[in-house]
């Protein structure tokens, strides 16, 4: 996903293709797209006038004989073009005691394969004037990376060589294995209120594994795998016919699929096991803990309801709901909690957008001599507002103005193209579908949002985790092992593995 603020776009990571059809009119190019994917087979359609904004968005998809799934996006006018493989292997492909896998292979797919060494991944693609990156996050892992558009068949060739031959030594799975552990310390562990966004997880999801775990990965797990298991994982995922290469910016697409045969049609196909998750079963109560941040200076808190999946009627009504209620400053709880009340200095509110059940999150870092409970009430007292009496029109205008100006400032790179493309593609099973998206926020109606707001912000439904600094809570190591209880009456998401940079 998208690197976006959290507390500002968080709703509109799968928003962002719009621009494509928005700027079209202004150079773009208005190919046609394809049909469903037949083995490696793509063919003209005719866009529909009637059928929205991004009918003329070009997209081809194919689907070679070994299974890879392939989406092109040409767009001739900036001399640049992005490349993006989307693995659907995530955390949540996890099992029990082998977790952190999905993110340590986003480290060991940068150390070499049979044709390139340790690290010249990196240097091939920046010493020719490009960038790359990778980010894993609970549903998938990708990389991708940005060239001049004459470099094309350096960036699917790289591709190609990693998904065949990666090198899964004891070397290279002991380094990187430790370069994991580190960034765990350093990023959640000695960061303020960082392992609260872990611990939000596994009190709303219980056990219900594939969300309830980190996707960095536990540091007994991390110490615990053998090479065995982890050559097992790459054998199992990386395989072609369990991938998305997408292709964005200044190519041919004929010249392009011929390299794409060329370099990924040989790669052996194999069994991939269904992603066959548990049934999670409804919450009945509210759960409620209080956890000591040893780095926190100010109490902060969450909250967390569940919701369904993204790309249904109702989380569509609930991301515009999560604007206006958390969407800059002039939304409703930063208005009221930080300008009026100036109880709080920072709140978020928004959908998590998981593919699987979803979460509707509230986080909030507390004014100087404020407690959680205060700023926890108001929103409370918010929602039931929502609830009684909906939005108002103008809030609802405003919420469609920002889906509306995401999608213009959203994509304006080959890059954030390709990303989106390749992600509804595994997601969805059709890259087509980003044409839809911008009508389906726009078509969200005052009655839907208050309806969901009825429906999902019971006490039943929520999650409550307060921080609170350690030497509030009594000195070092108070509360731990315990606090955790239903039956009582809430959260930042940060996501340092979604984003990272890599070196």
């Amino acid at each position: 996903m998208l690197s976006v603020p959290r507390g500002e776009n968080h709703a509109m990571r799968r928003l962002i293709p719009a621009l494509f059809a928005l700027t079209a009119g202004a150079g773009l190019a208005l190919a046609q797209t394809g049909e469903a994917p037949t083995p490696d087979a793509s063919a003209a359609e005719t866009p529909d006038a009637d059928a929205g904004p991004l009918a003329n968005l070009p997209i081809e998809r194919h689907t070679l004989d070994n299974g890879l799934r392939v989406v092109l996006s040409p767009d001739r006018t900036i001399p640049t073009v992005a490349v993006a493989v989307y693995y659907d292997v995530g955390s949540r492909n996890e099992v029990r005691g082998r977790s952190g896998f999905a993110h340590l292979f986003e480290h060991m797919m940068f150390q070499g394969s049979a044709n390139v060494g340790k690290g010249e991944h990196f240097q091939l693609i920046m010493n020719r004037g490009g960038s790359l990156n990778g980010t894993t996050s609970q549903d998938r892992t990708n990389y991708f990376e940005t060239l001049p558009s004459n470099e094309l068949a350096l960036g699917l060739w790289l591709e190609a060589d990693r998904m065949r031959s990666l090198a899964v030594t004891a070397e290279n799975f002991e380094n990187q294995r430790q370069v994991v552990k580190e960034e765990r310390r350093q990023s959640y562990e000695n960061q303020p209120y960082a392992l609260s966004n872990l611990r939000i997880n596994e009190l709303a999801y219980g056990d219900y594994w594939p969300y309830a775990h980190s996707t960095i990965g536990d540091m007994q797990d991390l110490d615990s795998a053998p090479l065995e298991a982890v050559q097992e994982f790459f054998d199992t995922y990386y395989r072609p016919n369990n991938a998305v290469l997408s292709v964005s910016g200044d190519f041919d697409p004929q010249e392009a699929m011929a390299l794409v045969r060329r370099y990924f049609g040989d790669i052996g196909r194999q069994d991939v096991p269904p992603y066959e998750p548990p049934e999670r079963q409804p919450q009945t109560a509210e759960r409620r803990e209080t956890m000591p941040d040893p780095h926190a200076e100010l109490p902060a808190f969450h909250i967390a309801y569940h919701i369904p999946e993204s790309r249904t009627e109702d989380h569509y009504a609930l991301e515009l709901l999560g604007l206006i209620l958390g969407d800059g400053e002039s939304s409703r709880l930063y208005q009221d909690l930080v300008k009026e009340r100036e109880i709080v200095q920072r709140v978020y509110a928004g959908t998590d957008d998981r593919r699987g059940p979803d979460l509707f999150s509230f986080f909030a870092i507390m004014a100087r001599g404020h407690e959680p409970a205060e700023a926890q009430e108001v929103i409370f007292e918010t929602l039931q507002s929502v609830a009684e009496r909906g939005v108002t029109e103008r809030e609802l205008q405003k919420a469609h103005n920002r889906v509306r100006a995401y999608f213009v400032f959203g994509l304006q790179s080959n890059m954030s193209r390709a990303r989106q493309l390749a992600e509804f593609e595994l997601y969805w099973g059709d890259a087509r579908l980003v044409r839809e998206e911008l009508d389906r926020y726009l078509a969200v109606t005052r009655e839907d949002i208050q309806r969901v707001a009825q429906r999902y912000f019971e006490a039943t439904n929520r999650t409550v985790l307060d921080v609170v600094p350690t030497s509030a809570a009594g000195g070092e190591g108070a509360g731990e092992g315990g606090g955790f209880h239903e039956g009582g009456d809430q959260a930042f998401r940060l996501d340092p593995i979604d984003g990272e940079v890599l070196r």
